[in-house]
């Protein structure tokens, strides 16, 4: 079993077990938090989100928080003595996902399809009035 959830604006495939890495999240290590914002479930049979399935949640532990590795942004341009060197780590927090769940109580919300409306019949028109052919004049 299998679902994709969005954590902070970005979506993950998650499944029981899963370790997990997403940008720092509030909390203290080993507490609980859940995610309800479930877009996908897979248990066999896979239910798609309108835009969210209703009724999935998504537990997860807080197992740290830690920093990724070092990016260095260097910038140079050549010939004018212009040299920056930065260094960025990004914050990250380390899930354990726990556990998916879901309603079976609730329905799957599908796109209902509506009842295509006859064309309306389009208001006579006038004919348009026959144009007399010009005159060949010789001059």
């Amino acid at each position: 079993m299998y679902a994709v959830v969005e954590i902070q604006g970005s979506q993950f495939k998650v499944s029981k077990n899963q370790k997990l890495y997403v940008n720092r999240l509030e909390g203290k290590e080993g507490t609980k938090v859940s995610f309800d914002n479930v877009l996908l479930v897979d248990d066999g049979k896979v239910k798609i989100g309108m835009p969210n399935v209703s009724g999935a949640v998504v537990e997860a532990k807080i197992v740290s928080h830690q920093k990724d590795d070092k990016v260095i942004v260097f910038k140079k341009k050549r010939r004018k003595g212009y040299k920056v060197k930065n260094g960025h780590r990004q914050l990250l927090t380390e899930l354990l996902i726990e556990k998916i769940s879901q309603k079976k109580s609730t329905p799957v919300k599908t796109r209902e399809e509506k009842p295509k409306v006859a064309a309306k019949p389009k208001a006579a028109t006038k004919p348009k009035a026959a144009t007399k052919p010009k005159a060949a004049t010789d001059k």
